[in-house]
């Protein structure tokens, strides 16, 4: 009962339905300050140990390097740590249910003036996970806004099921699908504007994308994604490459089960986990 109380207090009835009719809701909880500031100082290390790469779409920030340098070691535990903080997990568990797995984050930083679009997509075409299910919350570590390229969703688009997409080769976008089915209505965009500490959660097959930043500020956040341990990371799977940035390898990459039990049954939680 206590359990059922805390998870109620981050995540309420009227925030859970608005999750379920919407596919995408800003709860009231959000970071500490001394936690926010925490992120921040981690986030800085990670940009310049990333320089001179661009920064505005940086995967698996949790995961240990292989080459053990202690430097990116030490940064990938603080990442870990905080992406299995109690807190974060009781937030996604009413949408998820008990049995949660970590499977993949990644920094999005738009630099001032230069951060590129993130064009209109829905996450699960990217993705191995069999049946699509996925919780992502994108934590903001600046203010966030129209201004700098805050993240904009389709209200209820995750209830229609899969759009098309096509393959673009534009450089100017951080991924390189794109959506383009007739079916969806773009005038009904909802600007997500979020202060630092603020968290969103959406749904795996929300369509949402974000316009360039040409601000003179950055927005930067940590994207969070966790699945329902029903679900299947299929490595078998190759989705294709989803980044116009960086080089990703789905088949390799570690997952954790956060909470719980591995309801399916076919999850592999040995691959990419050499280096801890």
């Amino acid at each position: 009962m206590a359990a059922a109380a805390h998870h109620a207090a981050l995540l309420d009835e009227e925030a859970i339905a608005a999750y379920r009719r919407d596919g995408q809701v800003t709860p009231h909880w959000r970071l500490a300050d001394d936690r926010l500031a925490a992120l921040r100082s981690a986030l800085d290390r990670l940009l310049a140990l990333h320089a001179p790469a661009r920064p505005d779409f940086i995967p698996l920030p949790h995961v240990p390097p292989a080459d053990g340098e202690p430097a990116r070691l030490a940064l990938a535990r603080e990442f870990f740590e905080f992406f299995t903080d109690d807190q974060l997990l009781d937030l996604v568990e009413p949408l998820l249910g008990p049995d949660i797995v970590l499977w993949t984050a990644a920094v999005f930083c738009k630099p001032a003036a230069t951060g590129l679009e993130v064009p209109w997509h829905q996450d699960g075409q990217y993705w191995p996970i069999r049946p699509r299910a996925t919780v992502t919350a994108w934590i903001a570590l600046d203010d966030v806004d129209a201004g700098n390229g805050c993240m904009r969703v389709i209200p209820g688009s995750h209830l229609v099921g899969e759009f098309s997409h096509e393959k673009s080769t534009r450089e100017d976008l951080v991924l390189n699908n794109v959506l383009n089915d007739p079916r969806i209505d773009l005038a009904s965009a909802r600007d997500i504007v979020l202060t630092a500490g603020q968290v969103s959660l959406h749904d795996v097959d929300l369509v949402h994308g974000s316009a360039p930043n040409t601000s003179g500020r950055r927005r930067a956040g940590l994207a969070v994604r966790y699945m329902p341990a029903s679900a299947h990371y299929d490595r078998r799977i190759d989705p294709g490459q989803a980044s116009q940035t960086v080089a990703l390898d789905f088949a390799q990459r570690p997952i954790w089960l956060a909470r719980g039990e591995d309801r399916a049954g076919l999850n592999d939680y040995r691959v990419g986990h050499t280096h801890w």
